[in-house]
């Protein structure tokens, strides 16, 4: 399984709402037009073939990063953002 983060800019109300849905079925929405993916193989073949049907390729873009595992543990994360696949227990409070 590899990790993903999955960009869009659709120029169509339609088409954006239809590759949101699609996207919504394998990544965590965690800013508008930016996604979070946690892809085997054949998860991203399925996706990409989706999208690919739904976008007009001459005004759409959709760009998938793939975050390798040394990538993943630099990601910095601000306010209200956090992992969407992160393991394990948090504890939120102040330093003094």
């Amino acid at each position: 399984m590899e990790r993903y983060i999955i960009v869009y800019d659709i120029a169509d109300d339609k088409r954006r709402l239809d590759v949101f849905k699609l996207i919504k079925n394998y990544a965590m929405p965690v800013q508008y037009s930016v996604f979070e993916a946690e892809l085997t193989a054949e998860s991203l073949v399925k996706l990409r073939y989706g999208l690919e049907r739904i976008i007009n390729a001459r005004e759409d873009s959709i760009i998938f990063y793939r975050q390798c595992k040394k990538c993943q543990q630099y990601a910095l994360r601000l306010g209200k953002s956090t992992d969407p696949f992160a393991k394990g227990h948090f504890v939120i409070g102040t330093i003094n």
